[in-house]
């Protein structure tokens, strides 16, 4: 299916780590490698991603730049300051992709154990629809509370999912999504393909795909890493 279709990846790591205490979730080591180097690699080595584009905090340009240089990466062609919020950082990488490929990765620069099969997985689901979101079933019990803390439903577990990222997208869909919600603040890139009803294919993650955003979840992935044996 992707025979003469550019594949591009996003890495959305442009973040302001608000709840590390103090520590840049993305240069600290997990493995004795930066997050981001551990983040960027799979996408790096997939045979099907052409393109990479890191978008980055503007205060860690140079510090991705030199990273860059020192890990030789060939397919990171743009490292890109990122905006205010999560959309417009996606969007100007978006805009550095335009005419250049026909699919685009979105993942979090902050979830650095993404596997190369998930890539592959996300690729394969996408092809259905157009649209992908990576994901895992929901094993806690999930209520519906009211503004006061009152509880008004139980959800139907098995119809819930997780969603993590990577997520995968024809250019031209998530670019029109992206263009028609330009003033919708959102934290999922699928999201804003569903408010077009196009449909979001589901592929299964990995409940190790965690993404860090405190000291504890960097412990974690610190856990899982060396639980992994690469």
């Amino acid at each position: 299916m992707f025979n003469g279709q550019r594949v591009a990846a996003i890495i959305a790591a442009a973040g302001r780590s608000e709840r590390m205490q103090g520590v840049d979730k993305i240069f600290t080591l997990l493995g004795n490698r930066p997050v981001l180097t551990r983040t960027v690699y799979p996408f790096e080595c997939h045979p099907l991603i052409d393109r990479i584009v890191v978008v980055i905090n503007p205060d860690r340009v140079a510090a991705a730049e030199k990273l860059a240089s020192y890990e030789k990466w060939r397919k990171v062609t743009d490292i890109v300051p990122g905006g205010e919020r999560r959309q417009d950082s996606v969007m100007k990488a978006l805009d550095r992709l335009e005419n250049d490929v026909e699919w685009v990765i979105i993942h979090d620069g902050a979830r650095p154990l993404v596997r190369m099969a998930q890539i592959g997985d996300g690729l394969d689901a996408a092809g259905e629809t157009g649209a992908a979101v990576c994901a895992v079933p929901v094993t806690d019990t999930i209520k519906q509370a009211s503004a006061s803390g009152i509880v008004e439903s139980t959800l139907v577990r098995e119809k819930l999912f997780a969603v993590q990222t990577p997520q995968v997208f024809r250019y031209e869909i998530i670019r029109r999504a992206y263009e028609s919600s330009a003033e919708t603040a959102v934290t999922d890139d699928a999201s804003l393909v569903e408010n077009l009803g196009i449909p979001v294919k589901v592929f299964h993650g990995s409940y190790g795909n965690i993404k860090i955003t405190t000291p504890e979840s960097l412990a974690t992935a610190e856990m899982l890493w060396r639980r992994s044996g690469d």
